[in-house]
């Protein structure tokens, strides 16, 4: 059975944990956050499963409801939101690169091989290493930081200059980085990365551009090993009306790079090892309603749903609203 932990908040602000086993879920009597459980975890050499059952409660709680009723939060979070790291990998999965090479190919019109299929042949030959050995370097890009995460029902709002704004199912993997500076990996949670894909198509240069976007991460934080094979439904919705449905893939059986590789690329770098810090790391898909010519609308809306994850990921689609052309700055 599937053991996930989940985050509640109250009408009066209350927050909780919920541990939720199966088809079964109860609150814990402490402590409040996941994040501080986690801590908890580390101090006392055990595992988040173990530490959470540990605590566990005799409240049930139907988490479907709670989720309709709105309180539920995303699977991690951070009281500094500056303490939170918004980052992802590209091309990981295995027929990833045909949209992508597509949308550069065209915009290049050129008959050449493009970068997007180097890497990801690059990333299907060496993306795996044997243990002990270094793999190939995956596609990174940046996000943002914890301001730019939003919960299950909650709006994912593109710029007023954003030309595109476009779901992408994935999985994430969420991490706490304790005292010494290691990594410790929490569990997988379901994500909506949410990309511009036509400012990226211009450009491809404008990857970077494209991915400073909002993200939504499930309400579910799965725990133990990361599943091999994860097999589910992405949406888009129109006035409550199917307009575009695929399914999609995820797992390293369906990956050109182990979770082990990619997570030695990120955290190679002593910046993401911050203690105290979280990292949301976005793992990639092959997944996109934009690559099927659609074109998402304001009051759209997009929903991701896969097993083991319980619950769906559904979140609308906003625009902000315009700020000053050109943004000027002041000299002081």
């Amino acid at each position: 059975m599937a053991t996930r932990l989940l985050q509640h908040r109250s009408a009066d602000g209350t927050r909780r944990v919920i541990l939720a086993t199966g088809d079964s879920a109860v609150f814990l009597d402490s402590p409040a956050t996941v994040r501080e459980l986690a801590l908890m975890a580390i101090d006392a050499g055990h595992s988040l499963a173990d530490a959470a059952a540990a605590r566990a409660g005799s409240q049930a709680v139907d988490i479907a409801a709670e989720l309709a009723a709105g309180t539920l939060l995303p699977a991690i979070d951070h009281d500094d939101t500056a303490r939170v790291w918004l980052t992802g990998t590209g091309l990981t999965h295995l027929g990833s690169a045909e949209g992508r090479d597509k949308m550069h190919r065209d915009a290049a019109q050129a008959e050449k091989q493009t970068d997007s299929m180097r890497m990801f042949l690059e990333g299907l030959e060496g993306g795996k290493p044997t243990a002990g050995t270094e793999g190939q370097q995956p596609e990174w890009f940046y996000k943002g930081d914890g301001t730019q995460l939003v919960g299950p029902g909650q709006p994912l709002t593109m710029p007023a200059f954003a030309k595109d704004g476009g779901e992408e199912p994935e999985l994430a993997g969420i991490y706490l980085i304790g005292a010494d500076g290691t990594p410790w990996r929490l569990g997988l949670a379901l994500a909506n990365e949410f990309s511009d894909h036509v400012t990226e198509r211009h450009n491809y240069l404008w990857l970077a551009h494209s991915k400073l976007r909002q993200a939504a991460l499930g309400a579910e934080l799965l725990l133990g090993n990361p599943p091999a094979d994860v097999r589910g439904t992405s949406r888009v919705l129109r006035d409550g009306a199917t307009l575009w449905e695929k399914p999609f893939l995820s797992g390293e059986d369906n990956m050109s790079h182990s979770l082990a590789n990619l997570e030695h690329h990120h955290f190679k770098y002593g910046l993401f090892r911050r203690p105290g810090d979280i990292h949301v790391h976005f793992f990639g898909t092959a997944t996109l309603s934009f690559s099927d010519g659609i074109k998402t609308q304001e009051g759209d809306a997009f929903e991701i749903a896969a097993a083991p994850f319980a619950l769906p990921l559904h979140n609308p689609l906003a625009r902000a609203a315009a700020g000053p052309v050109p943004f000027a700055v002041k000299a002081l």
